[in-house]
This record gives C-alpha cells, sequence and structure tokens, in this order.
C-alpha cells in the first residue's frame, strides 16, 4: 500500500488511488493554498500559489529532497513521497504570490460580489505579507458582459484560466480564450460568439476571485448575511445536487454541490435559474372550498375533516374504482406513499396513476465537439422535466402492482369512470391543456393539490395549496435510481404547507409530520426503498439501484 508523508505525518493511500499532493494533503488534513487547479479540469500549474517541497525515499528510508520548490498541483502523490508544506521556504513563497497579485488587483472588496468567499481575500490573511509594500495606486474595474448570464471585471482576474478551461473541456463550446500577452493578458471571448451555453453559469462557481460574476446574483446580496441549505435542482431527472442560498425567507441563488454519482461540480443555467417560480405572483396562499357555486378561503383543520368525510363517502357510493389519485412526478416520496397509503385504507380498489411526465427536446451532452455530443459526457442536462418519476413509479407499483399513465387517467375521465379525483400538480409552469381542463368538469368531487393558480381551480371542489421543493423536506428518485433528499429552504407563502403534512392529517396521524419517519416507513413496506431503514440520508444519496454514467 503507497505511503506518503505530509509533514511528517504518514498517510496510506489505495493503490487505486491516483491522487496529486494537494489531494493527499487533504486526506492528512493539511491544507495546500492553490488557484489555478481543479479536479474536474486540466492541470495548468500556472499560479504558482501551491508550490511546496518535495523529496523521495529510497529503499533504505533516506530522504533525498529536490532543489527547488514544485506544484504540488502537478505532482502526484506516489510511494515514499515526501512532502513539507510548512516549511519557511514554502512560506516565502506564498506571501511572494500573494504581494505579485496583489500589485495591481483591485482592492475592491467593499462592493465586489465575491467578498466573503474569495480566495484572495482568505489567502491573503493565512499567507500573505502583515504590510503591503508597495503604494496603492488609484485602479480601473473595467466590466463587460461576456454572455447573457456571465459579466467580466477585468481587472479583478488572477489570469488562473480555469474558465477557459471549463468552456474547452467541460462544455466543449469553447468560447473563452486568453487575449494579449503578459501582463496585458486577460480573459476574453471570441468576438461575436458570446458565452451563452446552457452550462456558462459554472465559470463563475470556478472564478477564485470576484472577476466572473453572475448577472442574477450581482449585487444582490452579501454573502455573509446568505444561509445555505442542501438540496437537489427539481428542473429535469438528473437530479443535481446544489446548494440553495437564501436570506430572511428569499432565495437568492443555486450553486451546485459537488456529487461524483450525479452532477460531479456542475449544473446548467436552466436549473441555476429556475427557482423563480418559488415566488411568483400566482402562488397559492390559502385553502379553498367550494360552498355553492364559488371556492372561499377555508381553515385547514375543517378542510382537512371535510375533505375527509367526501372521499370516504366517494368511495361508500361509488366504489373504490370509480375514485382516482394522480400522483404528480414534482411530489416528493414521502408525499406519495402517505397520499397512496390513505386512499388505499378507504378502498384497495382505489385507482393510482402517475402524474404528467414533462419532457422537452432531447437528452443534451457535455462536452460538445463540433455540435455534437461525445461518447462519455460530463453533464447531460435530461430532456425529461420532473424529479421523481422513478420514485413514484416504484409506490405506484407497489400499491396498484402496475403503472398507469396519466393519458390513460384523463381518458378514464373523460368516459366517466371516475367519480372522484385527487390530482396533485406541483409543476412550474402550467400543466394541463385546455381539453383536460374540460374534462375535469365531470368527476363529482374534485380534489386540486398545487402551488400555482390554474383554469382547473375553476372546476375543483377542494384546492390545497402545496410548497414548492425549496419549502420542504422529501426524497427523489432521479433517472438513475438514486435518492437524494432536500431540506427546507423557506417558508410557502401564507397558508401554504408541505403536501407531506397535508396527507399526514388528511389520514388523522398523530404527532407532527417529518419526512424522516415516513421514509423508515416507506423503506419498510416498499422493498425498492430498503436502502433507505435509517430514514436518513447521506449528502451524496442513497443508490436505490445501479447508477448509470451521468
Amino acid at each position: 500500500m503507497p505511503t506518503v508523508t505530509i509533514n511528517n505525518q504518514d498517510i496510506q493511500l489505495a493503490d487505486s488511488d491516483r491522487l496529486n499532493v494537494i489531494q493527499a494533503a487533504e486526506r492528512a488534513g493539511v491544507e495546500i493554498p492553490y488557484y489555478c487547479w481543479h479536479p474536474g479540469l486540466s492541470v495548468v500549474a500556472s499560479c504558482r500559489m501551491c508550490l511546496v517541497e518535495i523529496g523521495q525515499k529510497d529503499r533504505e528510508g533516506k530522504v533525498q529532497m529536490q532543489p527547488r520548490l514544485v506544484p504540488a498541483c502537478q505532482t502526484p502523490a506516489k510511494d515514499g513521497t515526501v512532502v513539507i508544506t510548512n516549511s519557511e521556504k514554502v512560506k516565502e513563497n506564498r506571501r511572494a504570490v500573494e504581494e505579485y497579485l496583489l500589485l495591481d488587483h483591485p482592492v475592491d472588496c467593499p462592493i465586489c460580489d465575491r467578498a466573503g468567499e474569495c480566495y484572495l481575500q482568505d489567502y491573503y490573511f493565512q499567507h500573505g505579507r502583515s504590510q503591503r509594500r508597495d503604494l496603492p495606486h488609484p485602479f480601473t474595474s473595467r466590466r463587460k458582459d461576456l454572455g447573457p448570464e456571465v459579466t467580466l471585471f477585468v481587472d479583478r482576474c488572477v489570469m488562473c484560466s480555469r474558465c477557459v478551461r471549463f468552456t474547452r473541456e467541460v462544455s466543449g463550446t469553447a468560447e473563452l480564450q486568453v487575449v494579449e500577452r503578459g501582463n496585458h493578458a486577460e480573459i476574453d471571448i471570441f468576438p461575436g460568439y458570446p458565452i451563452d451555453n446552457k452550462l456558462s453559469g459554472n465559470v463563475v462557481d470556478l472564478c477564485p476571485v470576484g472577476a466572473l460574476c453572475s448577472r442574477d446574483f450581482l449585487y444582490q446580496q452579501r454573502v455573509w448575511f446568505i444561509e445555505g441549505h442542501r438540496s437537489i435542482c427539481t428542473g429535469c431527472s438528473t437530479g443535481c445536487s446544489v446548494r440553495i442560498d437564501e436570506n430572511r425567507g428569499t432565495i437568492f441563488r443555486l450553486k451546485p454541490r459537488h456529487n461524483p454519482s450525479v452532477n460531479h461540480w456542475w449544473m446548467c443555467d436552466e436549473g441555476r435559474l429556475g427557482y423563480k417560480f418559488v415566488a411568483a405572483a400566482n402562488r397559492l396562499t390559502a385553502p379553498q372550498r367550494r360552498t355553492g357555486a364559488a371556492l372561499t378561503d377555508a381553515e385547514w383543520p375543517d378542510l382537512i375533516a371535510a375533505l375527509r368525510g367526501d372521499l370516504a363517502e366517494s368511495v361508500r357510493r361509488h366504489g373504490g374504482a370509480a375514485v382516482l389519485a394522480v400522483l404528480s412526478p414534482m411530489l416528493a416520496c414521502e408525499e406519495a406513499f402517505l397520499l397512496a397509503k390513505f386512499l388505499k385504507s378507504l378502498s384497495p380498489d382505489v385507482r393510482l396513476a402517475l402524474g404528467r411526465v414533462p419532457v422537452a427536446g432531447h437528452d443534451d451532452h457535455y462536452p460538445k465537439n463540433g455540435g455534437a455530443s461525445t461518447a462519455s459526457p460530463k453533464f447531460t442536462i435530461r430532456e425529461e422535466k420532473c424529479p421523481n418519476r422513478r420514485g413514484i413509479e416504484a409506490i405506484l407499483t407497489a400499491f396498484d402492482g402496475q403503472v398507469r399513465s396519466f393519458d390513460d387517467a384523463m381518458a378514464d375521465v373523460n368516459a366517466g369512470k371516475v367519480q372522484a379525483i385527487v390530482l396533485t400538480g406541483g409543476y412550474p409552469q402550467e400543466w394541463l391543456t385546455a381539453p383536460e381542463v374540460e374534462a375535469l368538469t365531470k368527476p363529482d368531487l374534485i380534489v386540486l393539490v398545487d402551488i400555482a393558480a390554474s383554469p382547473a381551480a375553476a372546476s375543483a371542489d377542494y384546492v390545497l395549496p402545496g410548497a414548492a421543493w425549496a419549502e420542504k423536506e422529501g426524497s427523489y428518485v432521479n433517472h438513475a435510481g438514486l435518492l437524494q433528499s432536500t431540506e427546507r429552504a423557506v417558508r410557502p407563502p401564507g397558508m401554504a404547507r408541505a403536501e407531506g403534512r397535508t396527507f399526514w392529517e388528511l389520514a388523522g396521524r398523530p404527532r407532527l409530520y417529518h419526512a424522516g419517519d415516513v421514509l423508515r416507513e416507506l423503506a419498510a413496506e416498499v422493498p425498492y426503498f430498503a436502502a433507505c431503514t435509517a430514514g436518513e440520508v447521506s449528502e451524496h444519496g442513497v443508490r436505490l439501484e445501479t447508477i448509470a454514467a451521468t
């Protein structure tokens, strides 16, 4: 087993490990600073911040040190490698690099979007000189838009080239380049070709300083006021691991979380900017019940008691087969399970169906190569625009023994076979067609659970305002069978509430709704979810099936 020595501490690596010295030092709890290196990009070793002393042990254990410092990002950690990261020689190099970068870097931290999460700020306090030796001079802050989502503050750039490598190696669109030479060098686009690929926002995440900024987030919030919450992107069935950044109940941005089983370090712009429907003006904010010809606001306890009675009466009068529940693929697994179990408790003949699965275009693979996808994509935007089809299908199969499609369900509604329907939505956009809205006038009892106002509400007997994914906790299964859980980041508007709580109370269950408790119950009753018996899901998710390459 290979052994690497970091600051006199021996670290054992697996034979299969292919690490550089930076990664090996992380295993030892030692941080080596860097700007240009990124684990998802090629190595250029240009910033020189990660220089360390390197040596090699021979068979007798004698160490032969190299006379010069070498870049840790470019040096493989192999058996017998000896690394010193805290010598005075190393420290002086870091001080020199920091001083060099600050010669021309505008110290405009009070107005910089990156302040608070900037490598240059952090490294200066950790590794820089205690006093500045050059005289401060006036600076400019040249700004230019590189594309619809990205703006560049030219004078802040430290020329790490991460953004250039990303557009060539990950997106494959190669919009960015380094122009000019020497101290005139800067990042720019090819004339007439702005950076407008669907992954462009990742260059903002990659920038170690405040040079590349998101036009959507620019000057919106100071990062030290922001609180991050673990979540996933619900924009497509890839299910990217993300962090929701909010302050005082307002979402300001989504950023990708590293997950080697799903999205690695990246996410698409559609998902990055797809949070805005959460604060849309047409959100449903109050539960409503039909009284005569009009829908009127109601209190949750009264509405739930009345709805429970009406559903039971429908089963008694028309039989369970005349009651249909449509489980949206936007629901969390726990929510769908609670609703299905409650309705099946009224009658085992109650029918369940999968809600509409929105599809747009085709799977979009990256990197691009002359307009075509490569054979082994590093990132994929899925055509299936919902986060939990696989999870809902598993629940339907467990309760009904089959997966009834949304089209089949609507055909039964049109044929007059459905006397009571529970319709769940949660989609960011309008999801029912005009003929489907017209068909929903036929059942005697119509229950709509949704997050936004829609034409279907006009014929509904009950309208239950639900919560967007960022407003609740729950679990979702992506296209490849990976279950991930989300935290609640913000509160639902008005009297809207998480569907899980609504279905929990509809079933008359005691105590408060908690997604983890329901996930344990789900894992015990549905074999597909058996890996989740603890009711807790790790940061990288739980494998329910073998995951295909993403």
